[in-house]
């Protein structure tokens, strides 16, 4: 039923994973399909954004946050699990479905969080857009 799942995660949320991830592993080895775990670093090259740190900034935090996700999923997917670190950037959800796009994934697992703002009291906003706008299969875990 499923062969591609990823799996949107934030490396200092717990919240974000701490449910989706054992949903999606247990998707995972239950149809023997391969997970992609993406995590998304805000775009530092924004003009108004850009100018407030250095040129190698974005380099040196790609790569930071790379190690972080092989150190997380070394800890935290067992063996067997075909696995695939992704670490993109830009606003959370668009990057989210750019990713399912470009992977042709077949199901999007993702946490979902109280906000303050009423239209965001079920979904927090990157869940609700990426259930709004995506063209796969979403699964928001609470």
């Amino acid at each position: 039923m499923y062969n591609k799942i990823l799996l949107p995660i934030d490396l200092n949320h717990k919240q974000s994973w701490d449910k989706a991830l054992p949903t999606a592993l247990n998707f995972c080895q239950t149809y023997n399909a391969s997970l992609h775990i993406i995590t998304v670093l805000p775009d530092f090259g924004l003009p108004l954004v850009g100018g407030f740190f250095p040129r190698e900034y974005a380099e040196k935090a790609k790569k930071a946050i790379s190690g972080d996700l092989k150190a997380f999923v070394a800890e935290q997917v067992p063996k067997g699990v075909k696995v695939q670190r992704i670490v993109a950037d830009g606003k959370a959800y668009e990057a989210i479905l750019r990713v399912a796009k470009k992977l042709d994934v077949d199901l999007i697992v993702m946490a979902s969080h109280k906000r303050k703002r009423l239209e965001d009291y079920l979904l927090g906003t990157n869940a609700l857009r990426v259930v709004q706008q995506s063209r796969r299969s979403v699964m928001i875990v609470r």
